[in-house]
């Protein structure tokens, strides 16, 4: 049990390290290149931040542990909204701009139900992955075309750089070193993954848990812990609004670029029936995302609690069906 213990939090180390090492760097060099601080937060951090997901849910799907990858994005999308969102919104109620309401969360609804639909015949094909990916990259395209077609007013400017800069990409740094900490990044992403898995897979073969449900809890937390810290500092530092846009945004990439990827490299088995009421939650706590922030611009104190406690409710519900 002490191994397995271990593994988890060194690979959780890893992951968090790997993640800010690879953004780091990333960003670093297409700021050195002359890459506006908006691109750099629409494409490299956006991407970046999805890093521990990815990684995570591909080396699962590699030892055969395709519950763990699809409970991973399914617990980390309803994490992100219940605990992320929740505990954001209870310290700084954030407010949201007309392109969130008319870009991001139309497409958010709409991967809420290509996910059922990708899960209908049991398996998300390679077909399907790369469907995903594709989604993925046009909607990135359009994001860095309509950047650049209608570039931020000052404050936009000043508030994205913010966001690079707390996505561990401050200016200055030599190129070399730039490379040396996306390469090592990227390193110790796979390093901890697959330390990560290891110990998950291993827990759960020692107290009889199901894949299913190590990915909706211990897995999908882990890799939603980078999120949670960063929306939290953003929060208490008054840009609430950035960990509002941070969740939007890595809940669509977790769908089509996490899923996506993993699904093109090997396909994901799955039976809907197993993800039902997993599936139903995000869907629901989405449209309660969605309906406040159309309707009021404001995500309130009392609806982050309501968001707060239905994640409660729904860990307590997945320890009562095991």
């Amino acid at each position: 049990m002490l191994l397995q213990g271990a593994q988890l939090v060194g690979g959780l180390i890893l992951l968090y390290v790997g993640a800010e090492w690879l953004v780091k760097g990333a960003a670093g060099l297409a700021r050195s290149f002359g890459v506006p601080a908006l691109i750099v937060g629409l494409t490299v951090v956006g991407y970046g931040t999805s890093a521990p997901e990815m990684t995570v849910s591909v080396i699962a799907a590699f030892r055969g542990s395709s519950a763990i990858a699809l409970g991973n994005v399914v617990g980390s999308n309803v994490a992100n909204l219940g605990l992320i969102l929740g505990l954001t919104a209870l310290i700084a109620p954030p407010s949201t701009d007309g392109t969130l309401v008319k870009r991001e969360l139309p497409l958010l609804l709409v991967t809420c139900a290509l996910l059922p639909l990708a899960l209908w015949d049991g398996v998300i094909s390679r077909f399907e992955g790369l469907s995903l990916l594709g989604i993925a990259a046009a909607f990135t395209a359009w994001l860095v075309r309509d950047g650049r077609r209608s570039p931020p007013g000052e404050e936009a400017a000043a508030t994205m750089e913010q966001a690079a800069e707390a996505a561990g990409a401050p200016p200055g740094e030599r190129r070399a070193w730039l490379v040396f900490y996306a390469v090592a990044g990227l390193a110790l992403l796979v390093l901890g993954g697959e330390t990560f898995v290891r110990g998950a897979v291993g827990v759960a073969r020692r107290f009889a848990i199901e894949d299913r449900v190590v990915g909706l809890t211990v897995v999908a937390v882990g890799t939603s812990l980078p999120e949670l810290a960063t929306s939290l500092v953003a929060a208490k530092r008054g840009h609430s609004d950035l960990a509002l846009g941070n969740v939007v945004g890595s809940n669509l990439y977790n769908v089509l670029l996490v899923l996506g990827a993993t699904a093109a490299i090997r396909p994901v088995e799955g039976q809907l029936a197993a993800f039902q009421l997993e599936i139903l939650v995000m869907i629901a706590m989405t449209l309660v995302g969605a309906v406040a922030m159309r309707t009021r611009r404001t995500l309130s104190r009392w609806e982050g609690a309501v968001l707060l406690s239905s994640y409660v409710a729904f860990l307590a519900a997945l320890v009562v069906r095991r």
